[in-house]
Parts: C-alpha cells; sequence; structure tokens
C-alpha cells in the first residue's frame, strides 16, 4: 500500500512539473514562439580604434563607436548606436558589447564581431518596448563595411 501511495505521488509530481517545463522549453508561450524580425542600418562613421599593446593590429586593442542607424530601407534616422569591442583574435574576430537606442526602447547585444562574414550576436536584454527582449542579431557588412544592417530577431 505503501509503495502504491508512492508511486502515486512521484507520477503526480511528474506530472505537475512535466507542463512549466514544456512551456519554459517552448519559450514560455505554450508551444507557440511568436517573435518579431526588426532591421536598421548603422553608418559606421564614428568608429575608432585604440591601440593598446604592440603597435597595429593586436589583442587588446579597443573598437568604438556611437554611430546613427537607419530603418531598414536606409532612408530615415530612427536612433543611434553606441558600445565597444575588445581585439581577441588578430585578423580574426572582436568580442563586442553595444546598445541601438530607438525611440521606443533600447536594444542591448553582446557576442563576436568577425573581420570576414556575418556575425550572429546574443540580445542581452532592453527598455522600453523591449524589456522583455531576448533572442540574437544577425550582423551584415555592407558597402564594405561603412554600413552594416542589424537584423534583431526578437522573443519576448
Amino acid at each position: 500500500m505503501r509503495r502504491a501511495a508512492l508511486m502515486v505521488v512521484s507520477l503526480a509530481l511528474t506530472v505537475a512539473l512535466a507542463a512549466p517545463v514544456a512551456v519554459w522549453a517552448a519559450g514560455g508561450r505554450g508551444g507557440k514562439k511568436q517573435g518579431r524580425v526588426l532591421t536598421v542600418i548603422e553608418h559606421a562613421t564614428t568608429d575608432a580604434t585604440t591601440d593598446t599593446g604592440a603597435a597595429g593590429d593586436s589583442a587588446g586593442d579597443i573598437l568604438t563607436f556611437a554611430n546613427e542607424v537607419f530603418d531598414r530601407t536606409d532612408a530615415r534616422k530612427v536612433g543611434t548606436d553606441q558600445g565597444f569591442c575588445i581585439r581577441v583574435v588578430v585578423g580574426t574576430s572582436f568580442e563586442c558589447n553595444w546598445t541601438t537606442l530607438l525611440a521606443d526602447g533600447q536594444i542591448t547585444v553582446e557576442g563576436p564581431f568577425l573581420d570576414a562574414g556575418d556575425s550572429t550576436l546574443a540580445v542581452t536584454g532592453g527598455t522600453g518596448r523591449y524589456r522583455n527582449a531576448r533572442g540574437f542579431m544577425k550582423l551584415h557588412s555592407l558597402e564594405n563595411g561603412t554600413k552594416y544592417s542589424f537584423e534583431f530577431h526578437l522573443v519576448g
């Protein structure tokens, strides 16, 4: 009898925990991953690299910026960004952290900036309309690195 009661309690606990875990695993929406894609175009006009160690491109160098961002058609200014990157692998990548400031809130990202090819960074948070944001951002170089497409894939 005791063994049967223990099995019933164990089964009840398993069922009680399974639903919240399934909702969490599906993105908190019971399997309905609702998200949106927001694309802006950065004009990389203020990018500056500070040489911190050995002369030339070396680990530890710091890239800083505070640029204007435009809508996805690159026609209308919609905000600014600001941030920094630290050179990690010479000739290959920086590790970056920056915030894109828009009229309805801010989106913060962190991750690698690759010297060649597209990069994917994590959305680490936001404010205003984006206060619950999470997801990722695809970074794509345009016009030989004078502009960048920020494609935010947001959930929350």
